[in-house]
């Protein structure tokens, strides 16, 4: 069996055809699960922050909420939904850059335009106060529970 030469410096990376059609077929497969897994934890993480809302003693919520987001975030990198890109020539990795914003930063724009909508008096103060009465009335069917340990 002859040793395999190094690719020459000069030209650029190209995967393998085979390489290429073994990445399509995983990134398809990765697709459907990662969708799956989506499906699933949008009705989970409802359920999960209703019931932490209500376990929340002195202020502090339960933790099941975010204990389903650890979840969640350790299957997003078992998926590892883009890992393909490990076989892609060097100057498509970079080619549509997205800058350092996401989605997180879009979010915080928004809480910021409603805290000062709140804090103004406006129609968010109304949403505020009326999910406020709804998490009360979700607490108080319930029933008391024991504080966490």
């Amino acid at each position: 069996m002859r040793a395999m030469e190094p690719l020459p410096t000069s030209e650029p990376r190209e995967p393998p055809i085979w390489t290429l059609v073994r990445d399509v077929a995983v990134l398809q497969f990765k697709l459907i699960v990662d969708g799956l897994r989506d499906l699933l934890l949008v009705p989970a993480s409802l359920v999960a922050g209703i019931i932490s809302l209500s376990k929340t003693r002195d202020g502090q919520p339960g933790d099941e909420f975010y204990r389903l987001v650890s979840v969640g975030k350790q299957s997003e990198r078992w998926i590892n939904l883009f890992g393909a890109l490990q076989n892609a020539p060097d100057h498509v990795v970079e080619e549509y850059a997205f800058g350092t914003a996401d989605i997180d930063d879009i979010v915080s724009r928004v809480e910021s335009f409603v805290v000062d909508e709140y804090q103004r008096g406006g129609v968010t103060k109304q949403a505020h106060d009326r999910l406020n009465e709804a998490i009360d009335r979700i607490r108080k069917r319930n029933g008391p529970t024991a504080p966490p340990p």
